[in-house]
């Protein structure tokens, strides 16, 4: 029989939005600012764990299977099995979803399951012509064939190429990510306005919450080498309106695209962590458990409507538990733009959508936006593509504990064309 599985306690850096140059961390960095103190508090020690699962996308050289460089740096021995997952931006949450199946099933008891991300830090590219100099010289024969060819080089082959910037584009279709939102948004007909007021909403939940101490015991105070202390997400704007946020000119459909910065998630750096176990270890530890995981799941789709993944895996996640969206309490949809959050709600409340995509006799239905990122999102808080879809689990169970709900689902769209979705109950 399957076990139940527990999340006990989680924690997380600020996040911090990205700027000049490389911030900083570097993503095992940020992986240990917020696991030592989540580690220092625990009853057990540090060894206790069966493993480590780690979600990175951008993994920079000097830290290849962060997982194990992570878990090194904690102190969890050198025994400790760690591995690194990666499924873009569902990467923080397929770290949670492979460890509970590995509790579930019985083969571990007490997984760290994390995701961590630099985007500050990632590369600048050669083009391939540059590379092919390159090598070219380094092989030459001698001192006038290795003139010859100092000489074959051209201005261009020195002109980086910003990896980010690739990597944010899907191979398949050549869309930029922000292009996709566009096509979910015109699909159900989402306008700029509604985009910019759902953007200006994020960030004023995200100041409340702060404001408020709602992520009190979720975010830790990060420390740099230089001395410096970071201990809020800084990329939050409490002044932004729908007003002052229409005055931004679309980034990649001009003249007449809805996706603008100000309703685009922010480029950030940032990790998040939480602690899995199950009955056996919470009864051996004397641990409290926050919720319990009660399902989840992927679903797959047109790489060029990615948007609409948390349609396509939410829906079947809750068929499947006898569930419809209005039995659902507390949501978190990762805000990897306005538009595209809009166009999955305006999917679900479809009629002819559900039943022509999703098989349903009706319309899903309406999710109550006073339950839907209650305390803001990507948008105001930033998106760290391997960390948020461990951050939504983590501040999901944090919020149903702070509101006192039963039941949330945590869902992100993943570049590429996919979709992961966590149903999570509170115990």
């Amino acid at each position: 029989m399957a076990r139940p599985v527990f999340i006990v306690d989680g924690s997380r850096t600020p996040f911090l939005k990205a700027r000049l140059g490389p911030g900083p961390f570097t993503p095992v960095d940020l992986a240990v600012q917020c696991g030592r103190p989540l580690l220092a508090r625990q009853p057990f020690a540090p060894d206790s764990f069966d493993q480590v699962i780690l979600g990175c996308v951008n993994v920079i050289a000097d830290e290849m299977n962060p997982a194990r460089v992570a878990a090194l740096r904690l102190g969890m021995g050198e025994d400790m099995v760690a591995f690194t997952v990666q499924i873009n931006c569902g990467s923080g949450m397929q770290s949670i979803d492979t460890a509970y199946r590995y509790i579930r099933e019985g083969h571990a008891d007490m997984i760290l399951a994390g995701g961590t991300e630099a985007l500050s830090h990632a590369p600048l590219v050669w083009p391939n012509a540059g590379v092919r100099w390159f090598a070219g010289l380094a092989t030459a024969k001698g001192v006038a064939a290795k003139i010859a060819s100092a000489f074959k080089l051209r201005p261009r082959y020195l002109k980086p190429i910003i990896g980010l910037e690739r990597g944010l584009t899907d191979p398949v279709t050549d869309l930029n990510m922000g292009q996709t939102a566009e096509v979910a948004g015109h699909l159900f007909g989402i306008t700029r306005a509604q985009s910019d007021a759902y953007a200006a909403e994020s960030h004023r939940r995200l100041a409340h919450a702060q404001s408020a101490g709602y992520l009190k015991g979720e975010v830790e105070t990060a420390f740099s080498r230089d001395g410096k202390f970071f201990d809020h997400d800084d990329g939050v704007r409490p002044d932004s309106t729908a007003e002052t946020l229409a005055k931004l000119r679309p980034v990649f459909e001009r003249p007449w695209g809805q996706v603008t910065a100000g309703n685009s998630s922010q480029i950030t750096d940032g990790a998040s962590w939480v602690i899995l176990a199950s009955d056996a270890a919470v009864a051996k530890h004397k641990l409290t458990p926050k919720a319990a995981i009660v399902d989840s799941n992927w679903a797959a789709l047109d790489p060029s409507i990615m948007g609409l993944g948390p349609v396509m895996s939410v829906t079947p996640l809750l068929q499947r538990n006898d569930l419809a969206i209005k039995d659902v309490e507390t949501w978190e949809l990762n805000e990897a733009f306005a538009t595209q959050v809009l166009g999955c709600l305006a999917a679900w409340n479809d009629a002819k959508f559900c039943r022509e995509i999703l098989g349903l006799d009706g319309a899903a239905g309406e999710i109550d936006r006073d339950r839907l990122n209650v305390d803001g999102g990507a948008i105001s808080l930033g998106h760290p593509v391997g960390t948020s879809g461990n951050r939504i689990v983590l501040h999901l169970v944090n919020a149903m504990k702070r509101l006192g709900t039963r039941r949330g689902v945590a869902t992100e769209c993943i570049g590429g064309g996919l979709g992961g979705a966590m149903l999570i109950e509170a115990v």
